[in-house]
């Protein structure tokens, strides 16, 4: 039977940032400690894009960064992400952390058994065979 590495001590970091700054973010990100991070773009409309006499609402180009991380590195991850983004100032961003049941992912045996006591666990596939 195959066996399912899961990780269930993780959080979501999600962010919502103006094109072309998704890389500073990771890059911060990483320096705290984040493994990764997937990026995709997104269009967003806000109060502060309603131009005009009509107030008809201009679509704007985003990045949305999504990083997993150890709950133990949840915050310092999230304060780098931060300031990196300067979402301290009006209309740069929105960010958020949403708590992770269960993830599964490869995890090298090495690094799983390290982690083991850490939050990582292996469970059977159903139906699955070695």
């Amino acid at each position: 039977m195959r066996e399912i590495s899961v990780l269930t001590d993780v959080a979501l970091i999600t962010c919502v940032v103006q094109r072309g700054y998704a890389e500073t973010i990771i890059e911060a990100a990483r320096g705290a400690g984040a493994q990764g991070a997937t990026v995709h773009f997104a269009r967003g409309v806000g109060v502060r894009e309603r131009l005009g006499i009509l107030g008809v609402a201009v679509e704007v180009e985003k990045e949305v960064i999504n990083i997993v991380v150890s709950s133990d590195q949840v915050d310092r991850v999230f304060e780098k992400m931060y300031l990196a983004g300067k979402l301290d100032t009006p209309g740069m961003g929105i960010m958020y952390i949403t708590p992770v049941d269960k993830a599964a992912t490869y995890i090298p045996p090495d690094v799983l058994d390290r982690l083991s006591g850490e939050g990582a666990s292996r469970s059977a596939e159903p139906g699955g065979s070695s």
